[in-house]
């Protein structure tokens, strides 16, 4: 930074031969700036700050005719911002600098900005950020406990925008393809388990190695509310929310969403596979009665038992011989040495349908229905619903947060 300081010393007697002729100012080398009254303005939160040298210091000093004074000089320095990552990575950082006097208190200086203030290079680019116009300015009197007095003091505020489009093109296109690749899980038959499988924890695994990746470019933070962090000397700041709102970071926020997405998937197929398997032991449990029956029926015996097929048991229940005299338009069975009555109208045997049952008979169609194969085909169009809220619910309110 170039740093111009400039004020007024009435007790220079200065004389008109050390001015050129129509000049009305005189430029000196920078050790006479020594030999002058100074002020002592110092960056109150910095960390390095020293002139600039090359083969000399890059200062100078300049006298007018009216007894002013100015000073310039090329600076280097690193300044302390405490930044907060809530809504990273479309944060919002207000960095200031505070400049004050370090032994002169406000009765005796008083700072102010000079009428252009602070201007910035327009050449100058971040990679990483954009830096926000027009910059705030302020002139106030701090109390400084250290100091034990009240102290003038400058602050300018620069705001710096994080660039979206390096995060959009690394982090949530990247993480969104995985997770859409999730879903090509339920176009797969469960006699491709091992397919199933691998591409499901391909894709939490990868999930898990973008956000370590993410997580090492800023530092390790922990937040638990949004509050205002004061500077050294406790100056006034530019208000950047409540300080009692409950946030996480946003880019933790989607990645978790991702992983639970894609877990998700992963518990999807376990239930299916469970109900596949509870579907195969019922498909293959064949009652060793219904071959005796069969065999009796096609006889034309009768047998003087009544089998009900009910969810793959088999209930026998014993029928007494009775005799009924027959009447016309009924059909007598004799069996065991007596008539018979007719057998009651009954329903066909149906599966019992709950719902819990792993398999049941569509009363419109007449096709079986199989639990896992809905479960496969619902997941379909629940889960790109279920992420196509998400997004719309985190990008409005995120961009809200930052507005």
């Amino acid at each position: 930074m170039f740093v111009h300081q400039k004020w007024v010393e009435s007790r220079l007697d200065l004389h008109d031969d050390i001015f050129e002729e129509g000049d009305d100012h005189v430029i000196l080398p920078p050790e006479f700036f020594d030999n002058l009254w100074q002020p002592d303005p110092y960056f109150l939160n910095s960390k390095i700050s020293e002139i600039a040298t090359l083969t000399h210091k890059f200062s100078s000093v300049t006298l007018y005719k009216n007894s002013t004074v100015r000073y310039a000089c090329m600076m280097h320095a690193i300044i302390a911002c405490q930044m907060e990552f809530q809504l990273y990575p479309m944060d919002i950082q207000i960095c200031p600098i505070y400049i004050e006097s370090f032994s002169y208190h406000n009765q005796k200086i008083r700072l102010k900005w000079a009428d252009n203030g602070v201007t910035i290079n327009p050449e100058l680019k971040l990679l990483q950020y954009n830096l926000g116009q027009p910059l705030q300015l302020e002139e106030t009197d701090g109390y400084m406990p250290e100091k034990y007095g009240n102290f003038s003091r400058l602050a300018v505020y620069f705001r710096f925008e994080r660039q979206i489009g390096h995060h959009l093109i690394q982090t949530f296109a990247p993480s969104s393809l995985v997770v859409m690749l999730s879903w090509f899980s339920f176009w797969l038959g469960l006699d491709a388990i091992p397919g199933r499988v691998t591409l499901l924890v391909t894709c939490m695994l990868t999930l898990v190695t973008m956000f370590t990746g993410m997580r090492a470019d800023i530092p390790p933070v922990a937040y638990v509310k949004v509050s205002h962090i004061a500077s050294p000397s406790s100056a006034p700041r530019v208000s950047r929310g409540s300080n009692v709102l409950l946030y996480h970071q946003a880019l933790d926020l989607w990645m978790a969403g991702c992983m639970l997405f894609v877990f998700s998937a992963l518990g999807e197929f376990v239930v299916v596979k469970v109900l596949d398997v509870q579907y195969q032991y019922q498909v293959n449990k064949v009652p060793k009665v219904l071959p005796m029956r069969i065999s009796a029926m096609e006889k034309g015996q009768c047998v003087g038992t009544v089998a009900n097929w009910e969810g793959g048991t088999v209930n026998v229940r014993p029928r007494k011989p009775t005799q009924t005299p027959t009447t016309p338009g009924q059909v007598s069975l004799q069996g065991n040495g007596g008539p018979q009555p007719p057998l009651p109208p009954t329903k066909q045997p149906t599966r019992r349908q709950s719902i819990l049952s792993v398999a049941w008979t569509d009363t419109d169609t007449g096709i079986e229905k199989i639990m896992w194969r809905e479960i496969d085909k619902m997941s379909r169009v629940v889960f790109p619903g279920l992420f196509l809220v998400f997004v719309v619910l985190y990008w409005p309110i995120l961009i809200f947060k930052t507005s």
